[in-house]
């Protein structure tokens, strides 16, 4: 493994916590966190407590992160919110959830205009990419991967791409999902791996292996350590499991822990 990749853990909170809540909810992570040089924290509140939490966050602990943005810096879209809004705010912005493709009906474009978006306004995006349980069934993994990825990376240039993370979340494994199953080592590794080649592909070999690659769905404690060590992976997207102070503070040690021993 490429020691000099950064390591996350990324906490995506969805719809959940009131500004008030939210603020609250920060203070008893701040608590119960250290500060970490070799592992990023990153936090993704709704999109109305950024403000208040940006005012209220150390970063030397923990960076905040945008669910979701507009492409355009400004324009008629009535209850959107766009990069150049509130980049004073967040580091990074989570693009192309499954939820936002499958529940929001998001393009290809859509997708690929905002990971352009976040990079012309110094927000690295967090791409989400990942099969649903339909393209296992059909065989159709690797080309749902492979779509997405290139798709969503068709703005980025070579002198742009080590300014992007990739999530790798397949659907079927999201533990939000009515029958979700926690994602097997081997296809992880494999999805990493094809990752990995495409990019290759495309910006070469060398800059490929710089790029982070995390792993997303049914994370919890007792999974955690496991998706950490596998190869290739470096870092974990939590969803469920970061809504609830003792699991995700489990999570962020375990991080630590596992990264040492590498």
């Amino acid at each position: 493994m490429d020691n000099a990749r950064k390591k996350y853990i990324i906490a995506n909170w969805k719809m959940n916590f009131t500004p008030g809540e939210a603020s609250l909810y920060l203070n008893k992570l701040s608590n119960k966190i250290q500060p970490s040089r070799k592992l990023q924290i990153v936090l993704a509140p709704g999109m109305v407590s950024l403000q208040t939490l940006s005012l209220q966050v150390n970063r030397r602990q923990f960076k905040l992160a945008a669910q979701n943005c507009h492409w355009s810096d400004y324009g008629p879209y009535t209850g959107e919110v766009s990069l150049t809004q509130i980049r004073s705010f967040v580091d990074y912005v989570i693009i192309g959830h499954s939820e936002r493709r499958y529940v929001f009906n998001e393009s290809e474009k859509q997708i690929a205009d905002k990971v352009s978006a976040a990079i012309r306004n110094g927000v690295t995006p967090i791409l989400c990419i990942g099969e649903t349980a339909l393209d296992r069934k059909d065989g159709e993994t690797n080309s749902a991967i492979n779509s997405q990825l290139m798709n969503g990376l068709r703005q980025v240039s070579k002198e742009d791409i080590d300014k992007v993370i990739i999530a790798y979340e397949p659907v079927w494994a999201i533990s939000s999902n009515k029958g979700a199953k926690p994602a097997n080592p081997i296809d992880i590794i494999e999805a990493e791996q094809l990752i990995r080649k495409n990019l290759a592909k495309i910006y070469g070999k060398d800059i490929a292996e710089k790029v982070s690659i995390l792993y997303g769905g049914s994370v919890n404690k007792d999974t955690a350590a496991g998706y950490l060590e596998i190869p290739g992976i470096d870092g974990l997207l939590v969803g469920n499991a970061s809504l609830i102070a003792d699991q995700f503070c489990a999570i962020v040690e375990i991080a630590k822990g596992v990264r040492n021993e590498r």
